[in-house]
């Protein structure tokens, strides 16, 4: 099985949602969750309180996991005692992420706690649904501990989601009870329409409880919907969060440059996904660490460029750049002469490497070497590019 997106750490091209967004999304679609409010103050957490009226749950809004462990999840027996835990919580840092806003919610009596997924196995290019009775964990740690509690089962994208891939998920996450059984069917079909719907790279809900009384609710809930697909679904591209995000990423994004901040020390950028990757493993293989993946587009003409050395360059971290271009329909000398433009548009005072290959490609290396600038190197090959970088950036 290929890693779920929550496992992949930075993803381009992906809006992760807050718990409450993602609730919200479920609501829509039948998914049976607990009423709540949102708060950004303590004051407003009390009124949310007053307005359940009875037992809450505080919960920290952050785009990251591990919000129990860090204190971000607590129960208040009164609006007095809701109002002083979301004080304690909001201006909490967790996982760097700075919490400004809480989920009040009703709380919920747990007798079972189980996990329900929808993720894009990239591997099999097929949907998969993931059921297990551990819920409330990491669904790492199950996997790793005991990868057969983890039942798994692959949507065929072409046909979409069917009734018997649901009974065999259920069956093969030994799911006894027959009252669970029906309402766990119905909530994985839902699921599966929220998630083809809106075109989401992953629906989970972790924990999917079961209440004494016998009833099922998602009691937590992560979405990650495809960037690419926004323009599809106006409503939930409103629901992206800017000041959430890293500061780089956003700025990259008002550039029209795709880019993901990695927190190394040698800056790449290339021209095309597909190389930009490559060009991330080789600065690995040659014993450094990627500051970012930065993807140009198929070209290098100079206004992209300039988008994309202005982001990089305003990473502190970054201590060298790898400029890996290949020039396919656009020719090599265009290319050079692009980067040099660039360079003279730019305040950039580390050191850069520049790979040129594919059309004219000699050329461009000849225009860039007669320039003769000194923070711009000319490699012939990747990985003497990505050697020299890494040993710039030492």
């Amino acid at each position: 099985m290929s890693t779920p997106p929550r496992l992949a750490g930075a993803r381009v091209g992906a809006l992760d949602l807050y718990e409450y967004q993602g609730k919200e999304l479920f609501r829509r679609y039948g998914i049976p969750v607990s009423d709540g409010r949102l708060a950004s103050t303590p004051a407003e957490a009390r009124r949310a309180a007053e307005e359940l009226a009875g037992d809450v749950v505080v919960k920290a809004q952050v785009l990251t996991g591990g919000r129990g462990k860090a204190g971000g999840v607590r129960l208040a027996a009164s609006p007095a005692e809701a109002e002083a835990r979301a004080a304690e919580i909001l201006g909490l840092e967790i996982r760097g992420h700075v919490v400004r806003s809480v989920w009040v919610e009703a709380a919920s009596e747990i007798a079972k706690e189980y996990y329900l997924a929808v993720t894009f196995d990239r591997g099999a290019k097929k949907p998969l649904l993931l059921l297990t009775r551990e819920g409330g964990v990491e669904i790492e740690e199950v996997a790793a501990r005991d990868p057969r509690a983890l039942a798994r089962v692959y949507v065929e994208p072409l046909v979409g989601y069917l009734p018997y891939e649901g009974r065999a998920l259920v069956h093969a996450a030994g799911i006894a009870d027959v009252g669970e059984r029906r309402q766990l069917l119905a909530i994985v079909e839902k699921l599966c329409r929220c998630f083809s719907a809106e075109e989401a790279m992953l629906c989970e809900i972790n924990p999917l409880i079961v209440t004494p009384a016998g009833e099922l609710k998602a009691l937590d809930a992560k979405v990650t919907i495809d960037d690419s697909a926004l323009f599809r679904h106006p409503d939930v591209a409103a629901m992206r969060d800017t000041s959430a995000g890293d500061p780089l990423e956003a700025l990259a994004r008002e550039k029209g440059v795709t880019y993901v901040h990695l927190g190394g020390s040698v800056g790449i950028l290339a021209n095309g996904a597909g190389l930009a990757m490559a060009t991330v493993d080789l600065v690995v293989v040659a014993g450094g660490r990627p500051a970012n993946f930065c993807d140009l587009g198929g070209g290098g003409r100079a206004e992209g460029v300039v988008a994309a050395l202005d982001v990089i360059a305003r990473d502190p971290q970054v201590r060298s750049i790898f400029l890996n271009v290949f020039g396919g329909l656009t020719r090599g000398d265009d290319v050079a002469r692009g980067i040099l433009a660039a360079l003279e548009r730019t305040a950039i005072t580390v050191p850069l490497v520049a790979r040129l290959d594919g059309t004219n490609a000699e050329e461009g290396r000849s225009i860039l070497r007669e320039a003769r600038l000194d923070r711009l190197h000319v490699e012939p090959t990747m990985i003497a590019a990505a050697e020299r970088a890494v040993g710039l950036a030492a």
